[in-house]
């Protein structure tokens, strides 16, 4: 569920939004005249989303390589990688 508060609420009750946000990583999403500004999160809750979306854009690019056939099957792969390791 949402949680929507409008800006003054940051102001004036900032320990209540960073516990709330660090409790269930979870952004607090801060509106400005009745219209949505900002997303509030815990640094742990950003690097969490930034990593799914590495992981995502990593997959995404792995998907979009083999559909272009730029693979290599599995025993190739492996005697590549003995060969440097050696």
């Amino acid at each position: 569920m949402l949680n929507i508060r409008p800006s003054a609420y940051l102001r004036n009750n900032y320990n209540e939004v960073s516990e709330f946000c660090h409790a269930n990583m979870q952004p607090m999403f801060i509106t400005k005249n009745g219209h949505g500004d900002l997303a509030v999160m815990s640094i742990a809750a950003y690097e969490k989303f930034c990593g799914r979306y590495e992981l995502y854009h990593l997959i995404d690019e792995s998907l979009e390589s083999e559909k272009a056939g730029d693979f290599m099957d599995y025993d190739e792969f492996i005697a590549g990688l003995r060969k440097e390791l050696a």
